[in-house]
């Protein structure tokens, strides 16, 4: 009986607005954002106002706002109140207060109509309140579920509607997941090229966002009235897993009766347009930053005043709000008009300083006029080459893609000027494509007619064989990657009943590639023709290896994975295999979510293949894949390379490296670049180097021959090509044939390189005074949502940065140099003594904002986090260079340091402003540091269940200066941290993040005697003993002196061994003996060491017999002219083919020096000594490599002997040596516990032929061996260990011949 009744009373919930009444109601309307916790900062705005209904017919309705009233908030709750935004409510009081219209039908909001006067933000308003209004009631069901359309679009809604007949009233409450919308009204910038990660946000979200209306209805004659409505809408978000916390944008809104009035409200006298529906619609937010609030009276004006602080602040160093003025600055151009920017070009294009920032500030700008206005004034010779390149390739990336943009772009590529210059066509075509890219994913429907023209051209360029045309057309469908491309595409890849056949390879694989982007979208439409080219054996291996690169990019399923590896078992080109097979094995390991299918297919395809693949050496082709997916975060990065080898030649066909990287449910290419060298093949397999039967070292010398005849190729046919994509988005691509090589050469070796090198030498001589400033606007992502109140919600990220330089350089060339500098003969230019003195302060500002908050071009609420850093390093430095005396000197002299060399701070901000108000921002730190902090949630706040909660305090900051002398030199350097954040709340990454941090590194002298430089001065030749500041000798041990400081050392190092663990090993006699070619294997490994040691005794020091080849000297000049530093001579004596350098300190009475002496006993054997300490006497070690033969296999081994070295040394290499046997397991190798030499470590290496290797490696307590490793390459060596490698006359005298024309 009950659910008839509940069944009756459904039948009648129709809301209800009498003809003749008008009803009031009280709406508020709140949104505040911030963390969910008591006692950290919000920011947020209030609304209101009575509201009035009225009936003008009987789907007609007229709605009015009375005595409305905007708040503003930026503080801590629940102490810090809404604040009244005055002058804010009363400039927008009279366009607040003007009715509008709209339709209203069985609870269903129809058309909306407002006279012109109404702004869309205003206009927005009033769309939250008719949102509340919406209601799909059905007569038949009290439980259901329906797409809604609302403000927010077409979203999935859920209703229940139940009564209370004590009360006499019918509840309806009403869900919104907006989430699931099937339209959905948002904007996004900057997020064109980003792919959504659907399997990264399956259990995990970044973004949630819901919405609940509840409604309490009374019965009216004719339906329901409306009596109470609120409505909870949350946008939830963290750059991370939201179970670590997330940042929240809460929406409410109270709309209460109050009373019917027969005042009725009645329309101005204006045209009512038509403005739409319910659905939000997008103002000025869209051109309104979110980081600022300018109040733009005269554009032009304020751009002006921006661009003239710019330059003036920047010069000698960068402004540490640079990048903030540069944002202004763009967004100014951002509402300015064509005129206005052409007449500020025309007052500062002759102004270098102002051009250059006008330049770099127009392309981010991103609207169609800046197209125009950049075509415009290179067509008109205003802007040169490079300036035009520069501005069009960031411009065509940035400006919105809309209808217009487009056809202005290809009409900007077909004009004749830009036509003339085929690498500038290129860049603008490839714009053209990722332009068609960046409209179709905001135009999902977006037409295939845009691609007509390019369409065309492939077809009219493949009926002309024009190549050039062909590939150029094939890389514009690639970035634009729609589906209707699919069939011109096809008609030009091979195999498939197409005359592609006949086309270049490099065609066949640009057409491959082209497929990428498409598959991305349509990954079922290319599968099958991707999987069909692999598996075509009658086609060029690297065609069906590219092919396989594009399937399993497209993520193919368990069937297709395993068809292809069950197709690959009776493959018989070796290098497909290894491509496919590489690959495969590759994805077995990928962790990243959107590709987890693909690795479980291809963990099953794995299992169908034979493992004697893993053992094909490195000269086949191979794919490698490796990432890193960190799921509690949402962030990761992968990275693919390819190589694609052939078997006729040395070089790799072709080579493609590929970044990838996942953040926050979102996924994008971020760098691809890629090397083809098929015209450097094509030449060589024509060549004598493409026969098999020859081994590899005749085909390396076959190869260079062919390279050498470069000028035998053919015009037409490119030796290398190298292509460059951001984004997924192919941005350039160079083609390098037989006439860019003809045409480079005289540029690098006529005449206008010396005029170059001319002019340079003589402005140095003069003085070089260089200022520059580079700006940048590295990241403006943002996405812009509608909320239930009618006001926008931003999420953003911006990074810009501004580096700056300023620079003074003179040179002083003793003697002048001749007016004709090519007529210099090598005899004066050894004469010539150059001094040089440079001053640089290079310096860079950089600035990063995250916001979330309301943004519009009236008032502004959200929080923010803000990073900066400002990097000054000031140099300045002397040089000379004396060639005839072979003396060079560099020294670094005193330069004035500001206060701070480096600042980095980041902090979280709650912010809110109003236009009317500009200067009266209020901003509060997100984490107060001395507020009382209560770890409860929002929503328990406003419970009074929990008030008596014992609120926690926030912890003191954490504040520390850790500083640094540098000795000798005397100067200190400090770095002050400072840190104060919310993990008193959570203990998780977003909670540490949030606060203030701060560091900032000083540089300052340091207590004792100034310096005056420092010097480094190098000196070749006789005279290098003369520039030696304090003389070099070695302590003789056999002398009195030398005995005694022995004996003291002694004492020394007793002390040091008893803080020594203990260790005790038993030496086993496991030696081996390496015998030299032809020699016996009874020749002891000690015989080097032996020999080295006589030569030693024979001289122990070299400098008491022969002078040094060289000297080098470091050091600190002070103003007391205290000697500080080092010095560094190499000696040489040829007789015993010995090399000993010896590092000393230059300070006095200071007798610690660094000593290496080595010594080539014989062909076959070296041996080395490094010695440090106290006259060299403290620390050890020697070296000793030798190459003979290992039994029957030649051989080399390297062994490092100790006598002392320090604790610190044996300390970590004992921690490393607990490493070392789940290392060497996990690389196969044999371990056997042994004890070996206790100061000894032992490589050896053997080839029992020029495929394989052994080790043998030999530790203090193991030993480790592996056996029969398969090298990639044959290594030209002979049984008796020598080399087989022959020099080839021909190529030795063509190179000395080169030479000797240079």
């Amino acid at each position: 009986m009950r659910a008839v009744v509940l069944a009756l009373t459904v039948a009648l919930v129709v809301p209800e607005f009498t003809p003749g009444k008008t009803y009031v109601y009280n709406y508020e309307a709140l949104l505040l954002g911030g963390l969910p916790h008591e006692g950290l900062a919000r920011a947020g705005i209030k609304v209101n106002s009575k509201v009035h209904l009225s009936a003008v017919t009987e789907n007609t309705f007229l709605m009015k706002l009375m005595d409305p009233l905007i708040y503003e908030y930026a503080g801590i709750g629940p102490k810090d109140p809404f604040v009244p935004a005055t002058k804010l409510t009363s400039a927008l009081a009279a366009q607040l207060q003007i009715p509008i219209k709209f339709e209203y039908a069985n609870g269903v909001v129809g058309k909306v109509f407002a006279p012109a006067g109404v702004s869309p933000t205003v206009l927005n308003l009033h769309r939250g309140i008719l949102n509340i209004l919406q209601l799909n009631l059905k007569k038949t069901q009290n439980i259901y579920e329906l797409q809604e359309a609302g403000a927010q679009g077409v979203c999935r809604t859920h209703y229940v509607i139940s009564e209370d007949p004590k009360a006499n009233h019918i509840t309806v409450t009403k869900s919104k997941d907006l989430s699931h919308c099937q339209e959905r009204i948002m904007k996004d910038v900057g997020l064109a090229y980003t792919e959504r990660c659907a399997e990264c946000t399956e259990r995990i979200k970044s973004l949630i966002e819901t919405a609940t209306y509840n409604y309490i209805m009374k019965p009216a004659s004719a339906g329901v009235l409306i009596t109470e409505a609120t409505v909870e809408e949350v946008h939830q978000f963290s750059p991370f897993n939201e179970i670590h916390g997330a940042a929240q944008m809460e929406a409410k809104q109270t709309l209460a009766f109050v009373e019917i009035e027969k005042t009725l409200v009645v329309p101005i006298k204006a045209d009512y347009l038509a403005r739409g529906s319910l659905q939000y619609e997008f103002a000025t937010e869209i051109l309104q930053t979110p980081i600022h609030l300018m109040k733009i009276s005269d554009a032009p004006a304020q751009i002006i005043e921006v661009l003239k602080h710019l330059v003036a602040n920047n010069v000698a160093m960068v402004h540490e709000d640079a990048p903030l003025k540069f944002v202004q600055l763009i967004q100014l151009l951002r509402v300015s008009t064509l005129e206005n920017i052409e007449a500020i070009w025309a007052q500062f294009k002759d102004k270098p300083a102002y051009r250059r920032w006008l330049l770099d500030a127009l392309p981010s700008v991103g609207t169609p006029v800046i197209i125009k206005f950049i075509k415009e004034k290179f067509l008109a010779g205003e802007l040169t080459l490079p300036e035009f390149i520069q501005a069009l390739v960031v411009a065509l990336q940035m400006v919105t893609a809309d209808l217009d943009t487009i056809q202005l772009t290809a009409s900007l590529a077909m004009h004749e000027k830009i036509a003339k210059m085929p690498a500038l066509r290129e860049v603008v075509m490839l714009g053209y494509g990722s332009m068609i890219a960046r409209h179709c994913v905001a135009v999902p429907t977006c037409s295939a007619e845009l691609l007509r023209p390019i369409h065309e051209i492939a077809a009219e360029a493949t009926s002309k064989n024009d190549i050039r045309e062909i590939t150029l057309a094939l890389k514009v469908l690639g970035n634009a990657g729609h589906p209707a491309s699919l069939k011109p595409i096809m008609k030009l890849l091979p195999g498939l009943r197409t005359a592609a056949s006949s086309l270049p390879l490099r065609v066949q694989v640009d057409a491959i590639l082209a497929l990428r982007n498409i598959a991305k979208k349509e990954p079922k439409l290319v599968q099958p023709v991707a999987l069909q080219l692999v598996l075509d054996r009658a086609l060029h291996p690297e065609v069906r290896m590219v092919a396989c690169i594009v399937l399993f990019e497209s993520k193919p399923s368990v069937a297709l994975v395993s068809s292809l590896a069950g197709a690959l078992k009776t493959e018989t080109n070796m290098h497909v295999v290894s491509f496919a097979y590489s690959h495969i094995k590759s994805l077995t390991r990928i962790t990243a979510p959107d590709m987890a299918a693909v690795a479980g297919a291809a963990n099953v395809a794995i299992k169908l293949m034979s493992r004697k693949l893993d053992r094909l050496s490195f000269r086949f082709s191979r794919a490698l894949q490796l990432d890193y997916y960190h799921t509690p975060l949402m962030i990761g990065a992968a990275g693919s390379a390819y190589m694609i080898n052939d078997a006729a030649t040395i070089l790799p066909r072709a080579v493609v490296a590929k970044a990838r990287a996942y953040l926050a449910g979102a996924a994008a290419d971020v760098l691809e670049i890629g090397v083809r060298t098929e015209g450097i093949q094509e030449a060589l397999l024509k060549s004598p180097a493409a026969d098999e039967s020859v081994d590899r070292i005749t085909k390396i010398k076959r190869t260079l021959r062919a390279l050498a005849n470069w000028k035998d190729l053919p015009n037409d046919q490119p030796l290398a090509s190298v292509y460059i994509k951001f984004l997924g988005q192919e941005v350039a691509f160079v083609k390098i044939d037989k006439t860019i090589i003809e045409e480079a050469i005289p540029i690098v070796t006529g005449p206008k390189p010396r005029e170059l090198l001319k002019a340079a030498l003589k402005a140095l001589q003069e003085g070089i005074a260089w200022q520059y400033a580079k700006p940048l606007l590295a990241a403006e992502v943002r996405r812009i949502l509608p909320t239930a109140v009618g006001v926008p919600m931003e999420l953003s990220l911006y990074t810009a940065a501004v580096a700056a330089a300023s620079v003074n350089v003179k040179a002083t060339i003793t003697p002048p140099l001749p007016e004709e500098i090519e007529t210099m003969t090598l005899e004066q230019l050894k004469k010539t003594d150059v001094q040089l003195q440079a001053e640089a302060r290079p310096s860079i500002a950089l600035q990063t904002f995250a916001v979330m908050g309301v943004n519009t071009a009236l008032i502004q609420a959200a929080v923010m986090a803000r990073g900066k850093i400002r990097t000054i390093a000031p140099v300045k430095v002397a040089a000379r260079a004396d060639i005839l005396k072979g003396n060079y000197k560099v020294e670094a002299l005193p330069v004035e340091v500001p206060e701070h060399i480096a600042t980095l701070s980041f902090e979280t901000l709650a912010v809110v402003r109003n236009i009317e108000e500009p200067t009266a921002e209020r901003t509060v730190p997100l984490v107060p540091e001395l507020a009382v902090q209560n770890s409860q949630t929002h929503s328990d706040y406003l419970s009074s269940e929990n008030q008596d909660e014992v609120p926690v305090r926030a912890p003191a900051p954490f504040d520390k200066t850790l500083c640094l002398a540098v000795p000798y030199i005397e100067i200190k350097g400090c770095v002050e941290l400072h840190s104060h954040n919310a993990a008193f709340i959570r203990n998780d990454p977003l909670y540490y993040i949030i606060g203030q941090h701060s560091a900032r590194a000083t540089v300052a002298r340091a207590e004792g005697p100034a310096v005056e430089r420092l010097e480094l001065e190098v000196q070749v030749g006789p005279r290098a003993a003369e520039r030696l500041l304090k003389q070099i000798s070695l302590i003789d041990e056999e002398t009195p002196e030398g005995k005694a400081f022995l004996l003291k050392l002694k004492e020394i190092l007793e002390t040091e061994d008893k803080n020594r663990p203990e260790c005790h090993v038993v030496t086993t006699g496991n030696n081996f003996y390496l015998a030299p070619h032809g020699a016996s294997k009874k020749v002891s490994s000690g015989s080097s060491a032996s020999s080295f040691e006589r030569i030693q005794k024979q001289a122990k020091f070299l400098g008491n017999a022969v002078p040094p080849v060289f000297a080098v000297i470091a050091r600190a000049v002070r103003v007391d002219h205290k000697l500080l530093g080092y010095q560094l001579a190499a000696y040489f004596d040829k007789p015993t083919a010995r090399v000993q350098i010896v590092v000393s300190s230059i300070a006095e009475n200071d007798n610690l020096k660094i000593c290496v002496d080595g010594a080539l006993l014989s062909k076959h054997k070296v041996t080395a000594k490094l010695a440090w300490g106290p006259e060299c006497q403290q620390y050890a070690v020697t070296a000793k490599a030798e190459a003979g033969v290992l039994g029957e296999f030649p051989a080399a081994r390297l062994e490092l002997e100790w006598e002392r070295l320090p604790i610190t040394v044996t300390t970590y290499a004992k921690k490393m040596s607990k490493h070392i046997y789940m290392a060497a397991f996990q690389a196969g190798f044999r371990l056997e516990r042994v004890m070996n030499s206790e100061k000894e470590i032992e490589l050896t290496l053997a080839l029992p032929n020029q495929r394989s290797l052994n080790v043998i490696f030999r530790i203090p307590e193991m030993t480790l061996s592996r056996m029969g490793i398969h090298l990639p390459y044959a290594i030209p060596i002979n049984p008796d260990g020598s080399l087989s490698i022959q020099i080839d006359e021909d190529i030795l005298s063509w190179i000395q011949r080169h030479i000797k024309e240079e």
